[in-house]
C-alpha cells in the first residue's frame, strides 16, 4: 500500500531529508518525471545538468509513476476550481496542480517540501510538509 505521493521537490532533494519524514511507501506522479526531464534542459552548466539526468535516472528506476489518467484529469477540475476560487492562477503552477491532481485521484496525501504550492489546495488534499 501507498502512504503518500512525493512532489518534485521532495524528489530534488530526497538524499537530504530525514529518512523518518517520508511515508513508508511512496509514489511519484508521471508529471514528477516530466518536471525532472526538463531539469537537465533547464542549466547551461554541465555539472549540475549531470547531476539532474542522474537524479531523472534514479527516480525513473525507483519508482512506476502514477499516470495522469481520467481520475486524475476530473480530480484536476476540482483543483482548478480551488485555485480560481482563491483568486490566483493556475498557468504557473501548472505542474505542481496535476500532481495535487494525481494525488487527490489516488486518494494519496501530498508530501512536499513547498507547501504553500499547495496552500489553496487545503480543503481537497492532504499535504504534508516535509
Amino acid at each position: 500500500m501507498t502512504d503518500g505521493l512525493l512532489d518534485t521537490s521532495v524528489i530534488i532533494d530526497f538524499d537530504i531529508i530525514p529518512v523518518e519524514n517520508l511515508p513508508d511507501e511512496s509514489a511519484i506522479s508521471a508529471i514528477t518525471l516530466a518536471e525532472l526531464a526538463a531539469g537537465p534542459h533547464a542549466t547551461d552548466d554541465p555539472i549540475e545538468r549531470a547531476r539532474r539526468q542522474d537524479r531523472l535516472l534514479w527516480a525513473s528506476r525507483t519508482w512506476d509513476p502514477l499516470p495522469f489518467d481520467e481520475h486524475a484529469a476530473r480530480a484536476y477540475g476540482r483543483v482548478f476550481a480551488s485555485v480560481r476560487a482563491a483568486g490566483r492562477t493556475s498557468r504557473s503552477r501548472l505542474a505542481d496542480l496535476l500532481i495535487a491532481a494525481t494525488a487527490i485521484a489516488n486518494g494519496l496525501p501530498i508530501y512536499t517540501r513547498n507547501p504553500s504550492d499547495f496552500e489553496q489546495l487545503k480543503n481537497i488534499a492532504k499535504v504534508r510538509a516535509i
